[in-house]
């Protein structure tokens, strides 16, 4: 496994490259007991450049071993985003029968309306990788941005189905081999979020409530930057009906339904091939922003990858709503700290500031009562330094607000306060914080809405308090672990 050098804001617990320049996660397969992670990567410089496909496995989703370059730029260009998939019937007769790895991928060469579509193939589990030679195997003179292919296996009608980002909207095609591939269908036409350009999408079934009897497909797709548009990247869904070459979206779709409400949590698919007894729906993001990707302070190594998260469908206020809950791998490296039941702000406090830790989980239950305007968590902080999670209960709405979080001046669009707002409703409000050097991420309402935003706090801002405004009583339940 490849050491890292440690610096000040290289997680502890996320993914982050060795060293040079990562974005969007690619090629996300499980095959022969290992999660593969490939990933947009510069392996010459700090910034977006020639793009190649950086590797690594993981045999539990949270300690991951680094890996070659799989992917080089060649003659027909960079490699820009893809998938990969099991092809476990030797569909494309690379593998005299047996199953195998194949990669598709993006090839672009830096001129408008050349972006194709091409494939790789790896006989030895991923380590080596094939182009090819019949490359590109899709090519377009209608659009402008023509890239990023979601490729999966549809059992229904037995043929593969790619998902491809064609600027506003998206493109289907069907294929029984891999290679040769036939138009189906375009989806996203005046529906949706069209502030920026549509990227990374994906497409898969989930049962709703865990009834496999009642599926409904679910439609992501990445919101790229655009200067007018203070959010930046962002991720929206889609949830509906999928015959296998038309998306066919629900009423629920209708209204703009965000991913994630944080600034960073950019182009996240998930994993191919998980084994039916494991059943999960596992995904992970980019955790950067385009709008100042490129400007964040560290030093040899720029880019990380969001926790991995499961996702479900399930019943809330009356629609199928996309959950996300971090995956149950993480709780693997838990040491308990404290739990504690009470209502006094003061002796929970008592009990928080001598933690004085980088990285840790807080897994806490609270009962809104009368009188309180917002409650929640200090982190990382110092005399100077906070970043502040919690509740506002005249808005329903959690926030996280890093304004005060540390380095916050490399970009103008960096400080700020992210909120989502929960059903008014709540009995009591469920809140779990994970934090890292250089993160936090926030989910509540049972996994409802997330918010992941990235921290630069000195490493000696340590503090951690529980504030809340305007009592100093409130019903809560509180685990502590260190991470």
């Amino acid at each position: 496994m490849s050491i890292l050098k440690v610096e000040k804001y290289r997680p502890k617990f996320h993914f982050s490259p060795a060293a040079e320049w990562m974005n969007d996660p690619n090629g996300l397969v499980y095959f022969n007991e290992e999660y593969h992670l490939f990933y947009q990567h510069h392996p010459y410089g700090m910034e977006m450049g020639a793009m190649h496909w950086g590797h690594a496995v993981s045999r539990d989703l949270m300690t991951w071993e680094h890996l070659p370059v799989a992917l080089a730029p060649d003659e027909n260009g960079m490699i820009f985003s893809g998938s990969a998939v099991v092809d476990w019937n030797d569909t494309t007769g690379f593998f005299g029968g047996k199953p195998g790895l194949v990669a598709i991928f993006t090839h672009h060469n830096g001129l408008t309306l050349n972006q194709t579509q091409s494939i790789a193939y790896s006989h030895d589990s991923g380590r080596t990788w094939i182009k090819y030679e019949g490359n590109p195997v899709i090519s377009s003179d209608k659009y402008d941005d023509f890239r990023d292919p979601k490729v999966f296996w549809h059992e229904e009608t037995k043929r593969w189905v790619m998902v491809l980002a064609c600027g506003q909207t998206v493109c289907f095609y069907h294929s029984t081999n891999l290679k040769e591939w036939t138009f189906s269908s375009e989806f996203g036409k005046g529906i949706g979020s069209h502030d920026g350009v549509w990227e990374c999408p994906d497409l898969f079934a989930l049962p709703v409530d865990g009834d496999k009897t009642k599926l409904k497909w679910v439609f992501l797709v990445s919101i790229g930057n655009e200067p007018d548009i203070k959010e930046g990247s962002r991720t929206q869904y889609f949830t509906g009906h999928f015959d296998g070459r038309t998306f066919m979206p629900d009423e629920a779709s209708q209204t703009i339904r965000w991913l994630d409400y944080g600034r960073d949590n950019y182009a996240g698919v998930s994993w191919s091939d998980i084994p039916e007894e494991d059943g999960r729906r596992i995904y992970i993001g980019w955790m950067s922003n385009w709008r100042y990707a490129s400007t964040t302070p560290t030093k040899s190594w720029r880019g990380a990858m969001t926790i991995p998260r499961e996702l479900t469908l399930e019943s809330r206020n009356g629609e199928a709503a996309l959950i996300q809950r971090p995956v149950l791998e993480l709780e693997k490296f838990r040491t308990p700290l404290l739990e504690v039941e009470g209502e006094a702000v003061n002796e929970l406090n008592l009990l928080l500031k001598d933690q004085q830790l980088v990285t840790y989980e807080i897994v806490a239950e609270f009962e809104p009562v009368q009188g309180i305007d917002s409650f929640g968590f200090k982190l990382r902080t110092s005399q100077q330094e906070e970043t502040v999670a919690g509740y506002s209960v005249k808005e329903s709405a959690v926030f996280v607000d890093r304004t005060r979080s540390g380095v916050v001046d490399f970009h103008e669009h960096f400080p700020g306060k992210h909120q989502a707002v929960l059903p008014p409703d709540l009995q009591y409000l469920q809140l779990r914080l994970i934090v890292d050097r250089s993160s936090v991420e926030l989910f509540a309402g049972d996994g409802l809405v997330a918010i992941t935003d990235l921290i630069y706090p000195s490493p000696s801002s340590l503090g951690l308090s529980f504030f809340c405004n305007g009592k100093n009583e409130i019903p809560y339940k509180v685990k502590m672990y260190k991470l």
